[in-house]
């Protein structure tokens, strides 16, 4: 059964637009490097509706198990150290579908 992994982003303050484009395009290189990824859509926020989460992130995977492994994939963990160090605040919601 696929699987959404969902990543909200709420950058520090004085991160610049270089700098999250940046983050964007190395999570966008996980697509083709990582087994199990179906897809990754992601895109920065247009509305006032999230809080002041200004990026969102969604990969999709083929299941629970490759989750598991993409969250411990070294690849994923050479893009996710940087952004969580140029976060405020994420937050992760993963589920079937």
């Amino acid at each position: 059964m696929p699987v959404e992994h969902m990543v909200w982003v709420k950058f520090k303050e004085g991160v610049s637009a270089e700098r999250i484009q940046e983050h964007m395009d190395n999570v966008l290189t996980m697509r083709d490097i990582i087994p199990g990824v179906v897809d990754i859509c992601l895109g920065e926020n247009f509305t006032d509706r999230s809080g002041g989460y200004t990026l969102g992130i969604i990969v999709t995977l083929d299941n629970r198990t490759s989750l598991e492994n993409y969250i411990v994939c070294d690849e994923h963990v050479k893009v996710a150290t940087p952004l969580k160090a140029d976060s405020e605040s994420l937050v992760v919601l993963d589920f079937e579908h």
